[in-house]
């Protein structure tokens, strides 16, 4: 499903890569990995045309939808994928939770 911000949008077919990397912290592709560590340089220099394009929807959605913990710096991206994404955190939280670490 594309996403839209204002009059940019990231394209269906990088919507399940990225929604991948967010649930289950699986790599993405180089160009979106440049994204989400916050390497615009990168990032620039690794898109197509349609996503150069469209790279202030990539913002957009991490600013408005993306855990804040899964972008930003290389540090991030690298615990993200450690922790397994959404479903590895939701797993050490209910663990946590279930030993009285709470």
């Amino acid at each position: 499903m594309t996403y839209w911000f204002f009059d940019t949008y990231i394209p269906d077919r990088m919507m399940p890569g990225l929604e991948r990397y967010i649930n289950e912290g699986i790599m993405p592709g180089h160009f979106l990995t440049a994204v989400l560590e916050n390497d615009l340089a990168e990032a620039f220099g690794r898109a197509d045309t349609e996503n150069l394009k469209n790279m202030r929807a990539y913002v957009g959605y991490l600013y408005n939808e993306a855990p804040i913990d899964c972008w930003g710096s290389p540090a991030k991206v690298r615990e993200w994928i450690e922790m397994g994404g959404l479903k590895g955190k939701r797993a050490a939280e209910a663990a946590r939770e279930e030993s009285g670490e709470a």
